[in-house]
């Protein structure tokens, strides 16, 4: 029962801080609001959906890290 109280609250935090995001995006006549979430994550995406947000499956994210962003920077 507990994590469900906190699960709702986590959602309800996470709604404040993604329509603040919004605004400013709007406000600064920005076209799009993109962020990243892992596939796995099926509560987030479920989250994410019901705010209409729309998957971007042709998309992938590359990193590069370490010595090999090292030698990349030379």
């Amino acid at each position: 029962m507990e994590f469900r109280i906190a699960e709702r609250k986590d959602c309800a935090l996470i709604l404040s801080f993604i329509k603040e995001l919004a605004q400013f995006t709007v406000q600064r006549d920005c076209e799009r609001l993109e962020w990243c979430c892992l596939d796995w994550n099926t509560p987030s995406i479920n989250f994410y959906e019901s705010l209409k947000a729309k998957p971007l499956s042709e998309w992938m994210i590359f990193r590069v890290t370490g010595d090999t962003l090292n030698e990349l920077a030379k």
